[in-house]
């Protein structure tokens, strides 16, 4: 049977264009959350769509937010490793873009936060709630004192790797 001499109304199945889900992360809300919905352990609030920062609503589902979902099982999306002696010199300068850039960030968008700042003898680790926030100090230290900067993603897992060394 040639295209021409289909019955009219045919339409094949196309199976290559079903959607696939393009990452999977667990740690997204499951469907549609209630609106508003706040989280009872850092006070956002699910509304019109996103988590904001809003005052509590009085009638409102209580829930977890994705961001304590990932600090509460220890589960980061990004890590940044900062190395190089650079580091050790101006570790206070540092510290202090990083934790401007988390509050500057953390204002307009309540899931990208700081999980935890850990210093080894070699590196400095800070990981993320979220891939974009991680990207960010990365970008805003490379910025501020140049140096090397390499981004390594990991679309299965959803997870960035952000590597800065001077």
């Amino acid at each position: 049977m040639t295209q021409h001499s289909r019955p009219a109304g045919f339409h094949p199945i196309r199976r290559d264009r079903l959607i696939q889900e393009a990452v999977h992360d667990s740690y997204k809300n499951k469907g549609k959350l209630h609106d508003p919905t706040l989280c009872t352990e850092c006070g956002a609030v699910f509304h019109g769509g996103r988590w904001q920062w809003l005052p509590k609503p009085e009638k409102a589902e209580q829930g977890c937010c994705p961001a304590c979902h990932r600090i509460r099982d220890g589960f980061p999306a990004g890590y940044v490793t900062i190395t190089g002696d650079f580091i050790g010199a101006h570790e206070q300068e540092i510290l202090q873009l990083i934790h401007n850039h988390e509050t500057h960030e953390k204002t307009e968008h309540p899931l990208q936060r700081i999980m935890n700042i850990e210093k080894t003898k070699y590196s400095t680790v800070v990981t993320t709630t979220d891939t974009h926030l991680a990207r960010g100090i990365g970008d805003a230290l490379h910025h501020a004192y140049q140096g090397e900067l390499e981004y390594h993603y990991n679309a299965e897992q959803n997870l960035l790797r952000v590597n800065w060394s001077r």
